[in-house]
C-alpha cells in the first residue's frame, strides 16, 4: 500500500511540474485572457484604459518627425449646469473642448492626466474612415461598389463575399454577428478573446459564415467590418495600416505623442478599437474634420469625402455615415466617432465646436445615456 502511495505522489509531483512548465511557457497568453476577463472591472477599468499596451499586443506609431500642431488656448470656456454631476456619473477621465480651433477647456479626473493615452475603442473607426478616404483619392480604390473580396481574397467564401465596400463603410454588410458588450459568448467577445490570446482577426473575419440580411439592405452595428475595412485597405495598397496613418494622417496632423496600436498576434493592428492617444489628440482630428479636411493650411483629406462620409449613407435610412455616427435631429455637419464606455469626439461646424471626451463608463448601455451625452455636448457647445 504504502509503495503504491508513493507511486501516486510521485505521479501528482510530476504533473505539478508539468503543469508549472505549461503556465510558464504559457504565462503571455494567460496574463492576457485574464486582463481581457478584467478589462472593465471597477477597480481597474480606469488604469487599464489608460495602459492597454502593458495588456496586450501592441506596436508603438511614429507621430513623425514635424513640430507638434498648436492648439492655442482661448477664453475659458463655464461648463453648463450639471456638467459636474455628468462628469462624475459617467466616469469621465478626458474631457477637451475647442471653439473656433482654440483650447477653451481641458479636465483630467480619477487620476488621469494630460499625457496619458487613452483606448479609443470604436472611436478608431473614424480615424480609419479618413484614412480610407485618403488613399481612395489616391486611385487605390476603384468603386466603393467593388466587392471586398476583389482586394480582400481571403473572404471569398465568407459571410462577406459579395458584400460592396459601401455596404462595410455603413455598417450594412448583412453578416451575422452579436455585439453584445455583456455577453461572455457574443461575436464581440470572442472577437475580444481571439485577440488576446494571439489569434489572428484576418482568421475570424474570414471564418464568419453567416448572414442575417442581404449585403446593402439593412442597417447592422458589426465591429468586424471595420476590421474587413482593413483588410481592403491593405489589399488596395499593398502596405499595412500603422505605415499608412502615420505617413498620411499622424504625421500632418502634428500630434504631441507617439500613438499606440493594439494588434493581434499576427501582427495586424486592431483597426477597430485598438488606437492610443491623448485626449488633445483626438481633439486635432475633430478640429480637421470641422474644417472639412484642412489642417494648418493643407488640405489632408478630400473636403468632398469629409462631407460624404459625415452624412446619412446606410441604405435604410439609419442615420450612419461611413464610420462616423450622426445624432438624432443633427444641426447641419453635427457628426460623432463614439466608442463603447463613453469614449466620443463630437463635431458641431455650426457652432465651431469640438469636444473629445474619455471615460470609463461601466454603465454606458444603460437607457437614455447615450442621449444624454449628446444633449450634454449640445450644451457645452452652446455655452461658449
Amino acid at each position: 500500500m504504502a509503495r503504491y502511495l508513493r507511486m501516486a505522489l510521485k505521479g501528482l509531483a510530476v504533473l505539478v511540474l508539468i503543469l508549472g512548465a505549461l503556465a510558464f511557457w504559457k504565462r503571455d497568453e494567460i496574463a492576457r485572457l485574464m486582463a481581457v476577463n478584467t478589462l472593465f472591472a471597477p477597480d481597474r477599468i480606469v488604469g487599464n484604459f489608460g495602459h492597454m499596451d502593458q495588456l496586450f499586443f501592441h506596436r508603438a506609431l511614429s507621430r513623425g518627425d514635424g513640430p507638434i500642431s498648436p492648439l492655442p488656448p482661448g477664453p475659458a470656456a463655464t461648463l453648463p449646469p450639471g456638467a459636474a454631476e455628468w462628469i462624475a456619473d459617467r466616469s469621465i477621465t478626458g474631457l477637451v473642448v475647442l471653439h473656433d480651433g482654440q483650447l477653451v477647456h481641458e479636465g483630467y479626473y480619477l487620476g488621469t492626466g494630460p499625457e496619458d493615452r487613452h483606448i479609443s475603442w470604436s472611436v478608431a473607426k473614424s480615424f480609419l474612415s479618413v484614412l480610407f478616404g485618403i488613399i481612395q483619392a489616391d486611385g487605390a480604390i476603384a468603386s466603393l461598389d467593388d466587392p471586398v473580396e476583389k482586394y480582400a481574397p481571403a473572404l471569398k467564401g465568407s459571410a462577406y463575399e459579395g458584400a460592396s465596400i459601401h455596404d462595410i463603410l455603413t455598417m450594412s454588410s448583412g453578416v451575422a454577428f452579436n455585439e453584445d458588450y455583456l455577453d461572455f459568448y457574443s461575436d464581440i467577445n470572442k472577437m475580444g478573446r481571439v485577440l488576446a490570446l494571439g489569434g489572428s482577426m484576418d482568421a475570424f473575419a474570414a471564418g464568419l459564415t453567416t448572414r442575417e440580411a442581404a449585403p446593402g439592405t439593412r442597417w447592422h452595428y458589426v465591429s468586424i467590418d471595420t476590421h474587413v475595412l482593413g483588410m481592403v485597405i491593405r489589399g488596395a495598397t499593398g502596405r499595412d495600416i500603422p505605415e499608412l496613418l502615420e505617413d498620411r494622417l499622424l504625421a500632418p496632423l502634428g500630434l504631441e505623442a507617439d500613438p499606440i496600436m493594439l494588434t493581434d498576434g499576427d501582427g495586424v493592428s486592431f483597426v477597430l478599437g485598438g488606437l492610443n492617444l491623448r485626449t488633445r489628440d483626438y481633439a486635432r482630428l475633430g478640429q480637421m474634420v470641422l474644417q472639412g479636411g484642412q489642417w494648418q493650411g493643407v488640405q489632408i483629406v478630400p473636403a468632398d469625402w469629409i462631407a460624404t462620409s459625415t452624412s446619412p449613407q446606410a441604405a435604410d435610412g439609419t442615420a450612419y455615415g461611413y464610420q462616423w455616427w450622426i445624432p438624432s435631429n443633427a444641426a447641419p455637419g453635427e457628426v460623432m466617432a463614439q466608442g463603447i464606455y463613453g469614449q466620443y469626439i463630437y463635431i458641431n461646424p455650426g457652432l465651431g465646436v469640438v469636444i473629445a471626451v474619455n471615460a470609463a463608463d461601466r454603465g454606458f448601455k444603460e437607457p437614455g445615456v447615450g442621449a444624454a451625452n449628446v444633449a450634454m455636448f449640445r450644451a457645452i457647445a452652446q455655452n461658449l
